[in-house]
């Protein structure tokens, strides 16, 4: 049987997808406020959730044992409890699935020899990729448990990093099977799309600091902040010493994530005009438009989701316009560099 065929690539980019899935559920459970709902981790019998009274009582009851119910959530009822335990429950629930998805087929593959021994290299970092990416969800929930009733905005930046990390490797690795030509192109070009990519990153390393600091709901006036002030004084006063206020403090943060947008904009804006000047084939052609079109889109819905003070739609959007900026960017560099 032929090795890295077609059904490695369908399975390869199936787990695209649900990690597509598992971000936009993620996003939801995090702007709704659910993610500490569900204080104990089980992983068989965590994924059936509470099916009787007594059940959801006892679920109920352990939950009132932490701080966020405690500090924030003592009016909750037991139908606002099943409300933010959903979202929890399915978030896990598709990370264990993500998880049988990338191993049994890889077993599968494995066993009847349909991978070459670069994609087996691969496949394995993907699954160690996948199993730190789990250890790091519940490390983030249990920064939550503890006296301070909401996650480290450090380890949820990491959760969510590598979740977008391990979605853009696998996506590598898919297109690496499609397009499986080794030529590269142009390297200084294809450098500068590696630093439109690398900026894009830290970009979404900060995007999720603002979601873990609830950053997004001061300052919501664009293009200047509160006071029509390009910089805000609480962006350096807040914090002590001068450095924390851009990682710890909510003005430094939402700061440099603006300034931060424009660099991305700048960037990807101008890996699409110098193309214009290259001999393109179609695909490079239509992966440098998507990427002008993306970056106008997200750009537009990151300014929509500060002035109307992130409503959850609008904060999942943004999210899941993060997601295919970096789709469009990974695609773009693969294009260019083989």
């Amino acid at each position: 049987m032929k090795k890295d065929n077609k059904k490695v690539i369908y399975w390869l980019l199936t787990g695209c997808f649900l990690i597509f899935i598992m971000v936009v559920v993620g996003g939801i459970t995090r702007l709704t406020h659910s993610g500490l709902s569900i204080s104990s981790y089980k992983l068989i019998s965590g994924t059936i959730p509470p099916m009787n009274d007594a059940e959801w009582t006892e679920a109920f009851d352990l939950y009132k044992q932490y701080p966020e119910y405690q500090k924030l959530n003592n009016h909750f009822n037991l139908e606002d409890f099943k409300d933010i335990y959903f979202w929890e429950w399915l978030h896990r629930v598709i990370g264990r699935f993500i998880g049988l998805v990338f191993f049994l087929p890889f077993l599968y593959f494995l066993i009847t020899k349909q991978l070459t021994k670069s994609t087996i290299k691969k496949t394995v970092i993907l699954l160690i990729m996948g199993g730190f990416q789990g250890f790091l969800g519940w490390y983030m929930v249990k920064s939550g448990l503890v006296d301070n009733p909401d996650v480290s905005h450090f380890r949820l930046s990491a959760h969510l990093t590598t979740a977008f990390l391990t979605f853009a490797y696998t996506f590598w690795v898919a297109l690496d099977l499609k397009f499986p030509c080794r030529k590269t192109v142009n390297t200084s070009f294809r450098n500068f799309i590696r630093l439109g990519l690398v900026v894009l990153l830290l970009q979404i390393i900060y995007g999720a600091f603002v979601a873990g600091l609830d950053a997004g709901f001061i300052h919501n006036h664009w293009p200047l902040m509160n006071e029509g002030k390009f910089m805000h004084e609480t962006v350096y006063i807040e914090q002590n010493p001068l450095y924390k206020n851009f990682i710890e403090g909510k003005s430094g943060v939402q700061f440099v994530h603006r300034m931060l947008a424009y660099l991305v904009a700048f960037l990807l804006v101008s890996i699409w005009y110098k193309a214009r000047k290259m001999e393109t084939t179609k695909l490079q052609n239509y992966a440098v438009t998507g990427l002008l079109i993306m970056v106008g889109v997200q750009f537009l819905l990151g300014v929509l989701t500060l002035i109307f003070h992130v409503p959850v739609w609008l904060g999942v959007a943004h999210q899941v316009g993060a997601f295919f900026l970096l789709s469009i960017t990974t695609f773009t560099l693969h294009r260019f560099s083989k």
